[in-house]
C-alpha cells in the first residue's frame, strides 16, 4: 500500500488529555483507532488507554490482510467494551470508566469503519465529502428525522448528549459497522474526536484532504488549530488520525 498518514492530539482548554489514538501500518493492512474518554465520568483516561490497548493487541495477532474485516471489528468493539467494563466493575455504575470509540481498517482498496458513540470517520474526495459515520447521539437522531438541519445541531443543547458508548454497563453496546467503501487515489480518511468536528463545517473538515507543501501533517495542524479556537474557551480534547490513499 501507498499512503500518508499523520496523527495528532491536543490538550484544549482541559486539565488532562482523555483521548488516546493509534495508527498501526503493516504491508497488507492498517488500523487507525480514536479512543475519547468520557469526560463526565471517573478515569475516561483509563477506559480510552484500555481500549485502545484491547483492540491495537488484536489486531497485531491476527493475520493481514483479514480475512473477515468486519468481523473482527465487531470482535474489537466487544472485547474493549468488556475490557473497560471490568476495569470499572467495583465502582458504582453512574462513576465507571467510559468512552468513545472510532476505527477505520484499510485493505486491499477499500476501508471497513466501525463506531460508538461520537468519535467520527470522515471519506474525503477531491475537497468533497463522500460520507461520514453517524453519530450515536440524541442530535443525530433528529437529524435524520429531518427535525433540524446539521446547522442547527451546532448550536443544539443536546449536542453533547452521547447514546451509547463502550463501558459502564455490561450489556453490549450499539455499533455501527460498515460494508467496505471502495478507494480512489487521493481519498482521504479521518478518524477523530469530537473535539475537531464540533463547531466546525463540514466545508471546513474537507479542508484537511486539500494540497499543503507540509502534506497530510500540516493539515490536520491547521484544522486542530481552527477548532481549538472556534470552541475556545471551552474546546475539549481535540485528536485525529487522517490517511490519504495513493493506491496500492
Amino acid at each position: 500500500m501507498q499512503i500518508d498518514y499523520a496523527k495528532l492530539s491536543l490538550l484544549g482548554d482541559r486539565q488532562d488529555n482523555q483521548d488516546r489514538a493509534a495508527i498501526v501500518v503493516t504491508d497488507a493492512a492498517v488500523l487507525m483507532v480514536v479512543f475519547d474518554g468520557m469526560g463526565g465520568h471517573s478515569d475516561g483516561a483509563l477506559a480510552a488507554a484500555t481500549g485502545l490497548r484491547t483492540i491495537c493487541d488484536m489486531f497485531d495477532a491476527v493475520a493481514k490482510p483479514l480475512l473477515d474485516p468486519q468481523g473482527f471489528l465487531y470482535m474489537a468493539l466487544t472485547r474493549a467494551h468488556e475490557a473497560v467494563v471490568a476495569v470499572g466493575a467495583e465502582v458504582a455504575i453512574d462513576f465507571r470508566p467510559r468512552a468513545t470509540c472510532a476505527l477505520c481498517l484499510v485493505q486491499d482498496g477499500g476501508a471497513f469503519w466501525a463506531h460508538i458513540g461520537d468519535s467520527r470517520i470522515y471519506q474525503l474526495r477531491k475537497n468533497m465529502l463522500v460520507s461520514r459515520s453517524r453519530d450515536h447521539s440524541h442530535v443525530e437522531v433528529l437529524i435524520q428525522e429531518g427535525a433540524i438541519t446539521e446547522e442547527q445541531a451546532q448550536d443544539h443543547p443536546m449536542r453533547n448528549f452521547v447514546e451509547c458508548c463502550i463501558g459502564g454497563d455490561a450489556a453490549i453496546p450499539n455499533m455501527m459497522v460498515t460494508a467496505k467503501k471502495c478507494l480512489q487515489k487521493d481519498d482521504v480518511l479521518l478518524v477523530c474526536s469530537d473535539g475537531l468536528w464540533s463547531g466546525l463545517t463540514d466545508k471546513e473538515m474537507v479542508s484537511i484532504g486539500a494540497a499543503q507543501t507540509g502534506g497530510i501533517a500540516e493539515n490536520i495542524k491547521l484544522l486542530s488549530t481552527r477548532a481549538l479556537s472556534v470552541n475556545a474557551p471551552y474546546s475539549d480534547n481535540t485528536t485525529t488520525i487522517a490517511l490519504r490513499w495513493l493506491g496500492d
